[in-house]
């Protein structure tokens, strides 16, 4: 090592956060030439005429001038389509991953916590930890029903300043009763989130609970119902919550394309509709087709994938055969003693699907 090199290590070894030097970036694997059913994306295409009209837009977006920094328009859009209630205003981020972050910097404070359920998406975890805050989670049952005991328990006795509860939960795809996530508002000291990312897989949502509890929030994406490279995501809930939520978002967040695509896109919901309700009948036929198969356990899920438990030992195998047959999945096992053996699966096209069962060696 160069002395140049060690005085750069020295340097970082100085000045950044150990809890920051102790993680892992977050990994996204290469998918090139592979067959994508790793990060649940919608897998459809626009129709051709669609993407005819988009790009006609597109040619005339002023790129050379800051976007409108509040995206009325793409508002407008995403209240008509979630039918997100009158008196409930909305903030966008950047993805869900941003509005997370700055739920989290709104509340944050010396000896805050933030507490949220395991397995769960991690970057409620990831972000906590980037802010400094203590992060608790409580682990789900066996069966990745909530723990109602031992969440209230924790609650109590960490009095957490937010709590994020993804509904459906992701990587598991189930619901949690719903009476349980009302026990959890109504004994949580700060604010409870609702991430509801996989709203358009499935006919529940707390979005007509919002004003009736004063901690409640609620959070959505449009990367799954088929936008994912937009990266928009939308917080909503009473205003006095979203306006100190405001303050914490950096201007001009969501650019000028995506402004322009989105709220095109929102304005031909119909398509996305078809689309997610394919999507749906292929989880429900790919379910079925793995209940079939001995000696695995899949999950069912209110999502657009599929948690598949394997024999002890063989979810590092089946991923890598998979991958060489030019499938990629994501391997759960290792992250979450709950995940031990398991595998998920996004829920792509029925020739996808075909492509993933054929290459698929339990």
């Amino acid at each position: 090592m160069t002395n140049k090199a060690a005085e750069i290590d020295e340097l970082v070894a100085r000045w950044v956060r150990p809890q920051i030097r102790q993680l892992s970036a977050y990994q996204v694997a290469d998918a090139e030439g592979l067959i994508k059913l790793d990060a649940m994306e919608n897998p459809y295409q626009w129709p051709e005429a669609l993407r005819e009209e988009w790009l006609d837009l597109l040619r005339k977006a002023e790129i050379n001038r800051y976007p409108h920094p509040q995206a009325p328009g793409v508002k407008a859009g995403l209240r008509r389509t979630m039918a997100i209630p009158d008196g409930m205003p909305l903030v966008l981020g950047n993805g869900s991953d941003e509005l997370i972050q700055m739920i989290a910097m709104t509340v944050a404070g010396p000896g805050r916590k933030v507490l949220s359920i395991e397995p769960s998406f991690v970057m409620y975890r990831m972000i906590a930890t980037f802010l400094g805050m203590e992060y608790q989670g409580v682990a789900l049952n066996p069966d990745f029903s909530l723990d109602i005991t031992s969440l209230l328990s924790e609650i109590e006795r960490t009095q957490p300043a937010l709590i994020f509860l993804a509904y459906p939960n992701n990587p598991t795809g189930n619901l949690f009763a719903q009476d349980d996530l009302l026990r959890v508002i109504e004994a949580a000291p700060g604010l409870v989130v609702i991430d509801e990312a996989y709203a358009p897989f499935t006919d529940v949502s707390f979005v007509p609970k919002l004003g009736q509890y004063a901690n409640l929030l609620v959070m959505r994406t449009v990367s799954k119902m088929g936008l994912a490279g937009l990266r928009l995501g939308l917080l909503t809930g009473p205003a006095a919550w979203i306006n100190e939520i405001e303050k914490t978002r950096l201007p001009y967040n969501i650019n000028v394309l995506t402004q322009i695509s989105a709220e095109f896109s929102l304005n031909h919901q119909s398509v996305f509709d078809r689309q997610t309700a394919a999507i749906r009948q292929a989880r429900d036929t790919l379910l079925g087709q793995l209940q079939c198969i001995d000696g695995i356990e899949p999950f069912a899920s209110h999502a657009n994938f599929i948690l598949v438990r394997l024999a002890p030992g063989r979810a590092d195998h089946v991923f890598h055969d998979l991958r060489q047959c030019g499938v990629l999945v994501k391997n759960m096992h290792g992250s979450h003693p709950l995940l031990a053996d398991c595998l998920r699966v996004t829920v792509g096209t029925p020739e996808e699907n075909s492509a993933f069962l054929a290459a698929f060696r339990p």
